[in-house]
């Protein structure tokens, strides 16, 4: 989101301003057509000449009404692993994220598992195993093409015999578009839920930055098939949009809870609004 204010402060530095450049401008940010028109009317209604800081300051506070105040760390139960699906498109991100998280939630003196559900990408559930040896965190697997959602229910005996805190369920990317990989997903659900009822905990779609408004149609599908409880965005570092997240609790509520800043194991961190509204200058 680098930048985002800095060209409307350049772009509308004269007081004469095109008011359908400035919501193609804010769109483009990927702030959404509702929220982008909200912020023209506000302007147009206050009736006095107007300078590119103005248009900041509107746009800033309108960010803030939309975005949650910070939500605290996940929490482990004290008599049970808390399952959390990790969902999305291929190529957003989705396996490095699931390790991410992993080595995070190992920071913060939780126990963690990895499950390789990704079962019909073999690279994925090799890249899940480097990633496991790397952070020290064990990993359950089944044979290739194995049924995800066996996996999952196995991790999750596992994790239970092992007093796990924590069950990460790496799934397999899927185009949102194609309905019988979405009932897949339902199913990996519906298997987890048969171990408790109140599984799974948390599930959290990764979205990449960069691809702008796609990703509000993917969370739309995806929230669809199994309700999401978080975002985790990929990229946001070197996006000069980044603007997804706001669209995305606007429309549909959900909050963003990770974002992924860079390559290394450590650039990933719990979202952080202030932090975000910053950046985007």
């Amino acid at each position: 989101m680098a930048g985002f204010f800095t060209k409307i402060l350049q772009k509308f530095s004269n007081p004469e301003i095109d008011w359908d450049e400035l919501e193609a401008q804010l769109i483009g940010g990927d702030l959404g057509v509702k929220l982008s028109m909200q912020i023209v009317q506000e302007l147009r209604d206050q009736q006095r000449t107007l300078h590119g800081h103005d248009i900041v300051d509107v746009t800033k506070e309108h960010i803030k009404k939309i975005l949650p105040p910070p939500r605290p760390p996940f929490l482990a139960f004290e008599d049970k692993p808390k399952v959390i699906l990790v969902v999305g498109v291929n190529g957003t991100g989705k396996t490095t994220s699931s390790a991410k998280l992993a080595h995070l939630l190992k920071k913060q003196g939780h126990s963690v598992m990895l499950a390789a559900a990704d079962t019909f990408r073999a690279a994925a559930v090799e890249q899940l195993e480097v990633w496991s040896k790397r952070i020290e965190v064990p990993i359950i697997k089944g044979p290739p093409n194995a049924d995800p959602s066996a996996v999952c229910f196995d991790a999750y005996n596992a994790a239970v015999a092992r007093k796990v805190s924590f069950l990460l369920c790496d799934t397999a990317g899927r185009l949102h578009t194609r309905h019988n990989l979405m009932e897949e997903l339902r199913k990996v659900e519906r298997i987890v839920g048969k171990k408790d009822e109140s599984a799974p905990h948390e599930v959290l779609l990764v979205v990449d930055a960069t691809t702008g408004s796609n990703a509000l149609q993917q969370a739309r599908e995806f929230h669809k098939a199994v309700p999401l409880t978080g975002l985790i965005v990929t990229k946001l570092d070197g996006s000069g949009k980044g603007g997804i997240v706001v669209a995305i609790q606007q429309e549909l509520g959900i909050p963003t809870r990770f974002v992924g800043t860079g390559e290394q194991v450590d650039d990933f961190k719990a979202f952080n609004a202030t932090e975000f509204l910053d950046q985007m200058l």
